[in-house]
């Protein structure tokens, strides 16, 4: 690989990585400690992610327990799982939150797909104008007389041949998701 594709080809990394947290943070119905990932519980004052507070486990395929590792944060906690948007009612014994996740509707399911696509058709925009910026850089080098004809050649067609392996995987990433999500 070139160095002239392999910056392009990191930013296409970056995208597919963006996707991946997105899609993680999508709940099908599914115990995922991940949805927690965007709930901030004020911590003398300052927004703190429930995972550095809090140990997080997966009890059962549709329960996810919460326990503080500093008992007097089990309300904070409690209050910030009630105002976000993940739609589960939290529960707690006093030392553990339980979050139960109830298994979603049929419409609900096809709801999840369709944002799913829409994540996926996000994503391949943002790897094809990666690629579209590669290639105006590449015309930009052949103008300067930096690189040939074939160079110029060369490189488009190894920088379409990464755009295509990361669209593939952009497909696959969102068709597992969307198994996963119609799965009951």
């Amino acid at each position: 690989m070139s160095s002239y594709t392999t910056v392009y080809e990191e930013k296409m990394q970056g995208a597919l990585g963006h996707l991946a947290r997105e899609l993680a943070s999508i709940r099908a119905g599914r115990a995922n400690p991940s949805i927690l990932d965007k709930v901030m519980v004020d911590y003398y004052g300052a927004p703190t992610p429930i995972n550095q507070m809090a140990a997080v486990a997966v009890a059962e395929a549709r329960i996810l327990t919460i326990t503080p590792w500093d008992p007097t944060l089990i309300h904070p906690i409690e209050h910030a799982l009630l105002v976000s948007d993940i739609g589960i009612n939290p529960t707690n014994d006093g030392r553990v939150i339980r979050l139960v996740f109830p298994a979603p509707t049929e419409e609900r399911r096809r709801q999840l797909t369709k944002d799913v696509q829409k994540l996926g058709e996000e994503t391949k925009v943002a790897v094809r104008n990666v690629r579209r910026e590669a290639m105006d850089k590449f015309k930009a080098l052949k103008k300067n007389n930096e690189i040939t004809e074939d160079d110029q050649k060369n490189l488009e067609e190894e920088m379409q041949k990464i755009t295509d392996k990361f669209v593939k995987q952009v497909d696959k990433d969102c068709e597992a998701k969307n198994k996963e999500i119609m799965e009951i």
